[in-house]
């Protein structure tokens, strides 16, 4: 298969309308091509591509910052002599000094398939800032390494936010080219946006569904995202930053974990099987202990479960459906300890007034099921399936695969 940023460098007629215009790279240390070298030095190499500046999401065009909310400094790159302007740091959104920089900016950022992954949301501020300043993007594309699958409840109206960009499901199923391409249509915006579409992705193919495994190397789109079984995961991982539980941040399996000090890790998945054994599918569970040397629980020897998606032998691609799997976790351990203080209160991502999990969750519907002692898997199922399926409608305008 070929990368966006493969068919640009190798194909000069994609290249020619960027003859004479200024422009800038919208990238980080997973944007690289096959043989891993990284797009801002590829494209740097081509004659007739005029770079004038470089830009970097959360986490640095890099990688330099290694935790949530540590924000990146403009700098001036010191082998290619352009501006580096920081997306994560003094703002989240392109100024008027950064747009006038160049004409046509080029995206080429690893999305990992979740809603609150911030590139999304970055992706979509660069989108709706050269609708205003008539500048051009093109979006070069990559996969999509949690497949096509959805799942989740969709973003409510009025709880955007840098990890909720839209009226998305938590597991969205599309590529950040089609995402561009959702913005766009449901934005309304008058903007010139390109997709460098990849050739030959196939998003159903085991054993990858969605990352081309044996074929391409993983490097990290940030540096929680080791492998391509955290992205698996990451779409009900991510809730674990919302609450008391360790996450497995400190850890080298991030966001494939889940722990506390305090669990009863036995009593927790037997109650989630007793719940609801369903939502257990496609995956397997190890009780396991582990010590985070950094982060919540930092040096504390903490009781959980690992969640496994590696091995083909107990991976079910089609059937495992992590953002269930973790509310389940929420839920089980809240039916055996009532009191337990599961929800952190913190400014999740610069978001004041709100707890964490419904930042995460793009509103309040998965906490008050959580807390609810009445509430059962089936209504969970009942607001989740009503979601997903209108997405899996709205969607189809904009697959390009």
């Amino acid at each position: 298969m070929k990368l966006g940023i493969e068919r640009l460098i190798e194909e000069p007629a994609l290249r020619k309308p960027l003859a004479g215009r200024r422009v800038a790279l919208l990238a980080h240390p997973a944007s690289v091509t096959r043989d891993l070298t990284h797009s801002l030095d590829a494209l740097a190499a081509l004659s007739g591509v005029r770079l004038s500046a470089a830009l970097g999401p959360q986490h640095g065009l890099r990688g330099d910052k290694q935790d949530n909310m540590i924000e990146s400094p403009d700098y001036l790159d010191p082998v290619h002599h352009i501006p580096v302007f920081s997306l994560y740091g003094a703002v989240r959104r392109p100024t008027a000094a950064m747009m006038d920089s160049f004409d046509v900016l080029l995206v080429d950022l690893q999305d990992l398939g979740c809603r609150i992954y911030t590139f999304i949301t970055t992706l979509r501020y660069v989108l709706e800032e050269a609708a205003s300043k008539r500048k051009a993007v093109w979006v070069l594309d990559r996969p999509n390494p949690a497949g096509r699958p959805v799942e989740g409840l969709r973003l409510r109206p009025g709880q955007e936010s840098f990890v909720g960009a839209g009226a998305l499901p938590m597991r969205h199923g599309l590529t950040m080219g089609e995402l561009a391409r959702w913005f766009v249509a449901t934005l309304r915006l008058d903007v010139d946006c390109q997709v460098v579409q990849m050739q030959g992705w196939q998003p159903q193919a085991a054993p990858g569904y969605g990352w081309p495994l044996r074929e391409r190397t993983w490097v990290n789109p940030s540096p929680n995202a080791p492998n391509l079984w955290m992205a698996r995961c990451y779409a009900g991982a991510v809730m674990v930053e919302g609450t008391t539980l360790s996450e497995g941040r400190g850890t080298t399996r991030p966001l494939e974990l889940l722990g506390a000090p305090d669990l009863d890790v036995a009593a927790l998945l037997a109650q989630m099987r007793l719940l609801a054994p369903a939502w257990l599918r496609g995956c397997r569970l190890r009780p396991c202990w582990f010590e985070p040397t950094f982060h919540k629980h930092a040096g504390k020897l903490c009781a959980g479960f690992q969640v496994h998606v590696e091995d083909a032998a107990c991976y079910d691609h089609e059937a495992f459906r992590p953002w269930r799997l973790f509310a389940l976790a929420f839920k089980a351990l809240r039916s055996l300890r009532s009191d337990y203080p599961l929800w952190r209160d913190f400014p999740y991502e610069y978001e004041h007034g709100r707890l964490a999990i419904d930042v995460i969750n793009g509103g309040e519907l998965l906490r008050r099921w959580v807390d609810d002692p009445a509430a059962t898997p089936a209504d969970l199922d009942a607001l989740a399936d009503s979601d997903e399926a209108a997405w899996r409608a709205e969607r189809q305008q904009v697959l390009l695969y």
